[in-house]
């Protein structure tokens, strides 16, 4: 399997600042929305790392991945499941459903897919 190294740091860097986002920010504009954003950023790069996808599916897959997230806090997924006494589940996909997630979702994929198209030069 070949590796897209362009896209694996990119990855690193987005996976180190939203680690650091869960560690020293508790709550705010970064921790809530600036992390929402980063992370279908971070989920867009760790695919085209390891996929040859165009963008645009890699974006799209990314974006419902992210909304199936979303609404799945909307349900109390975790609940559901019993796994919300985990901290690790809670602080990966959420406890709390929010509009305002969606849309920092849908911006951090728009942000990523005209940055690889322009800047990084893919289809």
């Amino acid at each position: 399997m070949q590796t897209n190294k362009t896209y694996f740091i990119i990855f690193i860097f987005i996976l180190t600042t939203e680690i650091s986002i869960a560690l020293f920010l508790k709550s705010g504009f970064i921790r809530h929305t600036f992390g929402d954003f980063l992370a279908t950023i971070l989920v867009f790069s760790f695919i085209k790392t390891f996929s040859k996808m165009s963008s645009l599916k890699v974006a799209i897959t990314t974006l419902i991945i992210a909304f199936c997230i979303e609404f799945a806090q909307y349900f109390q997924f975790l609940n559901y499941l019993n796994l919300d006494q985990f901290k690790l589940f809670r602080v990966v996909f959420g406890t709390s459903f929010s509009i305002q997630d969606l849309v920092a979702y849908t911006l951090g994929i728009i942000t990523i897919y005209f940055i690889d198209l322009k800047l990084l030069n893919n289809e």
